[in-house]
């Protein structure tokens, strides 16, 4: 009987760690932007989804891509490329679920109580020359 109740309580412990392990993961999830001379793409995907990549060039020209799963990758067009800073946003949903304050009801379907956590992040890069580069750190002494 006291094994049984060991074994009880160690996989009661094990499932706890798991679950606190899994809402760790989604609570840190901190895609890494990556890029070579003419793609920019998010390394660290773990526990997101449903992510949109909206990419402003410096003439205003606004390119959006939408992958269901994995990361979207930007990559810069054959030709005629505009040298100067782009500006992205990444929006995404994670695997953790939060409540939704105010539901709606539609009045087709059950109403739904949680939704997926979104997750956003954006920054700059700069195409020098037609490539994407990584500009060099000036220090000012």
């Amino acid at each position: 009987m006291r094994y049984v109740s060991n074994l009880l309580t160690a996989g009661l412990g094990l499932l706890c760690y798991l679950v606190t392990a899994g809402a760790v993961l989604a609570l840190n999830a901190d895609p890494a932007f990556q890029h070579n001379s003419n793609a920019v793409w998010f390394e660290n995907w773990t526990g997101l989804s449903n992510a949109t990549l909206i990419i402003s060039a410096p003439n205003g020209k606004r390119t959006e891509i939408f992958v269901a799963a994995g990361t979207p990758v930007y990559e810069l067009e054959r030709g005629v490329v505009l040298d100067g800073n782009y500006h992205y946003e990444l929006r995404a949903a994670t695997d953790e679920q939060i409540e939704i304050a105010n539901p709606i009801d539609n009045g087709r379907e059950e109403i739904a109580s949680s939704k997926a956590k979104p997750f956003y992040k954006d920054g700059t890069f700069v195409v020098s020359r037609g490539v994407i580069i990584t500009p060099e750190e000036i220090n000012e002494d």
